[in-house]
């Protein structure tokens, strides 16, 4: 289980194919302190580390096909960065939304905006495979808890503080980027019952 908190991103320095599987190495400032089977979010997608090399602060994930199809992992390059947060522990707060680092669906940015100082982006998503946003309600972009505004049935809002914008890859971010979407656990939740509730009326 993660926060949406991103503590920081990751340098991908090594990408290796193994039949349908992809190895990720990548570097950031607390590869060092990571234990094998550990689970840290990398773009809001939950992996396993299974190596770590302390003297080069760098470590291991395997993503398999599935986890490839769904986001947008398959797509990185050596050199991109990647949002990295480690699991919650009991004796943290809650500062974002509950992620579990399950990704839904990928979305295209289709616009980005300047607004004095800090920046709006909007994404586009596949809106029939059945997921939501609400106005105001929580959804994990790249692994970043976040607030919807301007939500349409296909697209949705975010907005960016400075913050934000520098210690993930946001500003990495274009028309054409494509992320990772997890939407609101408890929304899901909620969908899913009325859906089963409506269908027994008929």
């Amino acid at each position: 289980m993660f926060s949406g908190i991103v503590e920081e991103t990751a340098k991908v320095v090594k990408i290796e194919k193994d039949r349908s599987n992809v190895h990720f190495y990548l570097t950031c400032s607390f590869a060092d302190k990571l234990k094998i089977d550990q689970s840290v979010s990398h773009n809001g997608v939950c992996l396993t580390v299974v190596e770590v090399n302390g003297e080069n602060k760098t470590y291991k994930v395997t993503a398999v096909q599935e986890t490839l199809d769904k986001s947008n992992l398959g797509l990185l390059n050596i050199g991109d960065e990647v949002n990295v947060e480690r699991s919650m522990t009991m004796d943290k707060l809650l500062d974002g939304h509950m992620v579990q680092g399950h990704v839904d669906q990928t979305a295209t940015c289709v616009d980005v905006t300047e607004s004095d100082g800090s920046w709006y982006f909007t994404f586009q998503y596949d809106a029939t495979k059945g997921n939501v946003t609400v106005e105001k309600g929580s959804v994990s972009v790249n692994g970043v808890s976040l607030t919807v505004v301007n939500s349409k049935e296909d697209r949705f809002s975010v907005a960016i503080i400075p913050f934000t914008y520098e210690i993930t890859n946001f500003h990495n971010f274009k028309k054409g980027t494509v992320v990772n979407l997890e939407f609101d656990i408890i929304g899901k939740y909620i969908q899913k019952i009325m859906a089963g509730y409506l269908e027994n009326l008929k």
